[in-house]
Order: C-alpha cells, then sequence, then structure tokens
C-alpha cells in the first residue's frame, strides 16, 4: 500500500519542470517537422517539382538529419554522465535549435535546397537537446514513478502544444493565397517559425533553471579518453546489458514506423490530394485526444505492465499502416476524408502511449548513473530507425510513382518490432537495473 501511495503522490518541482519542456518541445515537431514545414517546403520552397520528387527530398532531409545524430549520440552520451556535462550540452542543443528555427524565416520561394539545410540544422539540434531531456528522467523521477511522469510529458506536450498550433493555424487561414497553387504563403510560414521559436525558449525556462544532474560519475582528468574507453567497453560486454539492447533492436523497428508516420503523414496526405484545411485540423485533432490517451497507456501500464501496453500500441499501428494503404484507392474524396480522420483518431490513440511507455520501459532496464550514455544508444536506435523508416518510404514512392506503396512498407517493420520486444524481460520498478 505504501509503494502504491508514493506512486500517486504530487509532482516535484523538478518532474513538474521536465514535463514542462514537452510542452515547450513539442511546438517544435508539431508545427514544423508535422505540418507547417513539409507544406511549407512542397507547395512553397520546392515549387516546380513533381509531387513523389519532393516528398522523396523530404524524406531523405528527415534521414539525414536522423543519421547525423545517431553518429553523435553515443559519445555525446558518456561524456554527458560526468557532473553538470548533461544539463550543458542540454542547454548547447536547446540554443542552437531555437536559432537555426528562427534561420528559418530567411527562406523564399524556390529556395528548397537552403530550407531543407537549415531544417536538417535546426532538427540536429531539437533531437541533440530531446536526448539529453529523455535521460533526465532518471534524475527527476523514480522507477516507480517512470510510467506516470513520461506518459504526462507526452500528454501536456500534445495538449500544451495546441496553443501555438491554434495561433498558426489562425495565420495560415487568413493568409491562404486566393487564386495560387501554393496552400500557405511565405508570410504565414515565416510567423509559423517566429511562433514556434519563441515557445520553444519560453517553456524551456523552467528545464534550465529547475532540473539538476543527480546521477553522475565522479570527475575525470581525461574525460574524453575515459568516455570512449566505457563506450567500447559497453558495446564489448553488451551481454551484461542484453536485456536493454534487445529492447533497443525492438524500438528500432517499432519506432521506425511510428516516426515515419509522423514525419510523412501531411507530404502523403497532399499526394493524394487532401485539402490543407483537412490535414491541419486532422492533426489538430490528434494534439487534443492524445492528451487523455497517453495518460490513459501510463495508468494501463501499472495495472497490466508496460510491455503488453507497447504490444498494443505496435498493433493498433499496423491497423493503421493497412489501412493507409487502401485509402488513395478509395473512390470519392469524401471517402478519403472519413478514412484520413479514422486513422488520424487511431494515430492519437496510442502515439503518444508508445513514445511514452518506450522511454519510461528502457529507463527502468537502465544504469541511472550511465543514463546519458545509455540514452545515447536509446536516441542512436531511434534515430537511425528514422533514417530507415522515411528513405524506405521516399525510395518506394520514387521507384513506384506512388506514395501508397511507401506507406504499405512501414508494416514489416512493426512486425520486426513486435517478434523482438516479445524476447525482452521486464524489470519490476523496484528492482535494480543491469
Amino acid at each position: 500500500m505504501k509503494n502504491k501511495d508514493k506512486k500517486h503522490t504530487a509532482l516535484s518541482v523538478p518532474e513538474r519542470a521536465w514535463i514542462l519542456y514537452d510542452v515547450a518541445n513539442s511546438a517544435f515537431i508539431l508545427i514544423l517537422v508535422t505540418t507547417v514545414m513539409p507544406i511549407f517546403f512542397k507547395d512553397v520552397a520546392a515549387e516546380g517539382i513533381p509531387p513523389a520528387i519532393s516528398t522523396a527530398h523530404w524524406g531523405f532531409a528527415v534521414s539525414f538529419s536522423s543519421l547525423v545524430l545517431a553518429v553523435m549520440a553515443p559519445v555525446m552520451g558518456v561524456l554527458a554522465d560526468y557532473r553538470y556535462m548533461k544539463k550543458r550540452f542540454f542547454n548547447s542543443f536547446l540554443g542552437a535549435g531555437i536559432c537555426f528555427t528562427l534561420l528559418l524565416m530567411t527562406v523564399r520561394e524556390g529556395e528548397w535546397r537552403m530550407c531543407l539545410f537549415l531544417f536538417v540544422l535546426a532538427k540536429i539540434a531539437y533531437s541533440g537537446a530531446n536526448l539529453f531531456y529523455d535521460a533526465f528522467l532518471v534524475d527527476v523521477t523514480s522507477k516507480g514513478r517512470m510510467d506516470r511522469i513520461s506518459s504526462a510529458g507526452f500528454a501536456w506536450g500534445y495538449i500544451g502544444g495546441t496553443v501555438p498550433f491554434l495561433m498558426v493555424i489562425g495565420i495560415l487561414f487568413v493568409t491562404i493565397p486566393s487564386g495560387g497553387s501554393a496552400a500557405v504563403s511565405t508570410f504565414s510560414a515565416k510567423a509559423a517559425f517566429l511562433i514556434t521559436a519563441l515557445w520553444w525558449g519560453l517553456f524551456s525556462l523552467p528545464m534550465v533553471k529547475q532540473v539538476h544532474q543527480i546521477h553522475y560519475l565522479p570527475p575525470s582528468a581525461s574525460p574524453i579518453r575515459e568516455s570512449f574507453a566505457r563506450l567500447f567497453t559497453t558495446l564489448k560486454n553488451i551481454r551484461k546489458h542484453k536485456n536493454a539492447f534487445f529492447f533497443l533492436a525492438a524500438y528500432f523497428f517499432y519506432i521506425d514506423g511510428v516516426d515515419t508516420i509522423i514525419t510523412m503523414a501531411a507530404a502523403y496526405g497532399r499526394d493524394i490530394g487532401l485539402g490543407v484545411a483537412t490535414l491541419i485540423l486532422a492533426i489538430l485533432m490528434i494534439q487534443v485526444v492524445a492528451f487523455p490517451f497517453a495518460l490513459l497507456y501510463g495508468h494501463l501500464a501499472s495495472r497490466f505492465s508496460t510491455k503488453r501496453l507497447l504490444f498494443a500500441g505496435i498493433f493498433v499501428y499496423m491497423v493503421i499502416t493497412l489501412l493507409s494503404f487502401f485509402l488513395p484507392v478509395l473512390p470519392t474524396p469524401g471517402a478519403k476524408t472519413v478514412m484520413f480522420w479514422v486513422l488520424a483518431f487511431m494515430v492519437a490513440s496510442s502515439q503518444g502511449g508508445i513514445q511514452a511507455l518506450s522511454r519510461s520501459f528502457f529507463g527502468k532496464l537502465i544504469p541511472a548513473h550511465r543514463s546519458a550514455e545509455f540514452f545515447g544508444f536509446y536516441n542512436v536506435f531511434g534515430k537511425f530507425a528514422t533514417i530507415g523508416g522515411p528513405f524506405l518510404m521516399g525510395l518506394v514512392s520514387r521507384l513506384t510513382g506512388h506514395s501508397r506503396y511507401g506507406a504499405l512498407s512501414l508494416l514489416v517493420l512493426f512486425a520486426i518490432g513486435a517478434v523482438i520486444l516479445a524476447r525482452v524481460e521486464s524489470v519490476a520498478p523496484g528492482e535494480n537495473s543491469t
């Protein structure tokens, strides 16, 4: 009874500050990655380029940004486990991400190369900050509360991100060009970039001020050399941490599909003829509906186990992938719109839950004092996964001339992830990590 009561006590100041950062960074992922940026790229920056080709370019850019961080993550992770370093890395990537987001305001019509260049830099910085944000989970809460806190972060990120998103929607609808082919104006896109940067910076302040590194390694006279030595030792003795690495292998595949659907959904919707209003309103619905579902996943995890809830999320995404393949061949625009809304609701039901519980499940499997190192691997697997999915979808779309075959190719990723996840042993909240 004692443990149960402890799990449901009020949030601490560091827990609240950590959760609030999900509200801060949600503006970037929602406005830039999911909606405005892909539409702006296809309709303005890549004006005149065939739809399948511009979708492929977008997929390749997303893949490249993930590749860069995947290469950097392990080294940054082992360095960040030393005292004070985790916070310094976080602050540096946060500042860089906000600056590159503001620089996107300089992109003009037809400058698709510059657009992708700045977007890639902004996304690398955003992902780098998230690496250390995830690693701070072990510093702000206990193992018994990880599912709850991680789920709360995603939940409040969804609902909190709707505020800047609604501001951007208002600007987009007021400034939609009349008589032109573009769905967004250059002015509205620049306003969206500005709102994103300001929101991100403002709501990051509690994280910067109130979250501190509790678990760390003692100081070293040669931190860089010792960091590489620790990295190679971990890889050499991978059997000692095989449960964590089995999970990472499963995560590699199923999160690949999840992230690809997030980053490619708007471009896919444009390819099959859906209007911008439909895309934006559906994404807004996802933000609102995902809030209670993410909290629900966190609550149900304590009753049915985190692992079972992860399987449930994977199954939902497999159904989404199958239905997405048949979406373009529906007979009428109305039928396509209805099906798209159904798919959006299904995404909302599981997107936050599968991401939040993946983070907390992994947090329970690793040593707390080496959290940045292990979350470095977590991000390596996650980022290499996001290379494969968008690249696969972009490649298949280009080879076949239609995006629906690219969407279908994601099904195998969820299936492989589920098979490997079945081999991972769950760790009880009170147990010591490996």
